[in-house]
């Protein structure tokens, strides 16, 4: 038959110490584990801890998107002087002025040739005149393209001033965003590691509990397991109690 003696048991335990100590740090964990009190990540993550576009980034892009009037073909006239042509037309005038004083030796040198209304004078005012139509047509030809290369020219230098100017904005509006980021990255950090310090306050109480655990005995604890009882014992004990009790009244 088997003894029904329980056998005692023996654990060991914390430090008294450091027992109480590990019970509250315990007790404080579990509020956090729990899926009520999860991390709120979204108080450090998400697009507002990225930085957009500087202004002068968005400038260098309308910038560039306004290049496209500054080439082509037709992108001089623009550039074109509002008094080109009234520049053409009095060199123009002059010219013919001129060539009109031309004519005068040609009929004095017919008229004392005997030759004044003749077909040679009329040959020679033809070739004179024909001449004089191809170094005006030269001439207007070369004021127009004066006026179309210095058109161009300063097309060019604006493209070239624009384009600059655009390089300049987007290097210094990187330089900018840069700078944002890191405002942001950080204030980031700072949003993580509030949300993080319960865990991290507990962790290093955990450690420093651990490292102290080594310093201090444990304490050893004995006892004996209590074993259910019985209906049939529970019944015992009570007509033993009965019995006595009836033995105190009657006796």
């Amino acid at each position: 038959m088997a003894d029904p003696t329980p056998t005692a048991v023996t654990q060991n335990l914390p430090s008294p110490y450091l027992e109480g100590a590990l019970t509250a740090l315990g007790n404080s964990l579990l509020p956090l584990l729990s899926s009520a009190n999860a991390l709120p990540t979204s108080t450090y993550t998400g697009s507002q801890f990225v930085a957009g576009q500087s202004d002068l980034q968005n400038q260098a892009a309308q910038n560039a998107a306004g290049l496209g009037s500054l080439t082509g073909a037709n992108a001089y006239q623009q550039f074109m002087s509002p008094y080109q042509q009234n520049v053409i037309n009095t060199t123009l005038g002059q010219y013919d002025i001129q060539a009109q004083q031309g004519l005068q030796p040609l009929s004095a040198q017919a008229i004392s040739a005997g030759a004044f209304g003749g077909a040679r004078q009329g040959v020679q005012n033809a070739v004179y005149q024909s001449q004089s139509d191809l170094n005006r047509a030269a001439l207007q030809a070369q004021l127009e393209q004066s006026g179309y290369q210095n058109a161009q020219q300063q097309a060019l230098s604006q493209l070239q001033a624009q384009q600059g100017l655009g390089t300049y904005q987007s290097q210094l509006g990187a330089q900018q965003q840069t700078t944002a980021q890191n405002v942001l990255t950080a204030q980031q950090q700072a949003a993580q590691a509030a949300a993080f310090a319960p865990y991290t306050q507990y962790g290093l109480v955990g450690q420093q509990l651990t490292g102290l655990a080594g310093g201090f005995p444990t304490q050893v604890q004995t006892y004996n397991p209590v074993q259910p009882i019985s209906p049939v014992q529970a019944g015992l004990g009570t007509l033993t109690g009965l019995g006595g009790l009836a033995g105190k009244i009657f006796g």
